[in-house]
């Protein structure tokens, strides 16, 4: 297991930002894996609360059989409400999470209120046009329904309006490291581990 410690502080939270198809989520799966840390994925953690029985689980669940986008109101309920949940001191990995600067507001003051200060963002670059290679080969070989190639450049649109401009608030706000998608997971997973040591040894 990977040791979190810089300077005698504990790396406490990890942003894990990038296009669809950038493997982004592979990646802070098997991140999660060799620290320990809480893998945060926000449609599993929706999906879980919405068969909950609890008032704020039926309504997530009215709005995903509708097909509807959770607004933020609900978006920070629910991310309040998971957090509380976690054992005091428990360190987390967002995947795709901040998704919006609203979000972003919300999310880093309400964890430094938690106790958390330590945060790394791992920004997953990969270019638009290879995002729409992964995904429509994504679409034949999962057979996925929902990744036509208008969803697919609807959803990418979505992600440069609404998420690129977080990246500069977390720039600001965090410890960034850009890491280049394209290469294999393998390479990828080799990218960050040495991005990881080398900020540990600073």
């Amino acid at each position: 297991m990977i040791s979190m410690m810089q300077n005698d502080k504990h790396i406490d939270t990890i942003f894990f930002i990038g296009p669809q198809g950038s493997g982004k989520g592979t990646q802070a799966k098997l991140l999660a894996e060799k620290t320990g840390f809480f893998y945060w994925e926000m449609g599993a953690i929706f999906r879980a609360m919405s068969k909950s029985g609890t008032e704020l689980g039926k309504k997530i669940g009215e709005l995903i059989d509708q097909g509807v986008l959770l607004d933020d109101d609900i978006w920070l309920e629910v991310v309040k409400h998971k957090l509380a949940e976690l054992p005091k001191g428990h360190r987390v990995i967002f995947d795709g999470v901040p998704r919006r600067i609203g979000q972003a507001h919300y999310l880093l003051a309400h964890l430094l209120e938690l106790g958390y200060s330590n945060f790394l963002t791992l920004f997953i670059d990969l270019p638009r046009e290879e995002s729409m290679k992964r995904l429509l080969l994504r679409a034949q070989t999962e057979n996925r329904k929902d990744d036509t190639p208008e969803a697919i450049e609807f959803r990418l649109k979505q992600y440069e309006e609404d998420t690129l401009p977080v990246l500069d608030y977390l720039k600001k706000n965090s410890t960034y490291i850009t890491i280049d998608g394209k290469p294999p997971v393998a390479e990828v997973t080799a990218q960050i581990d040495k991005a990881l040591a080398s900020i540990l040894a600073n």
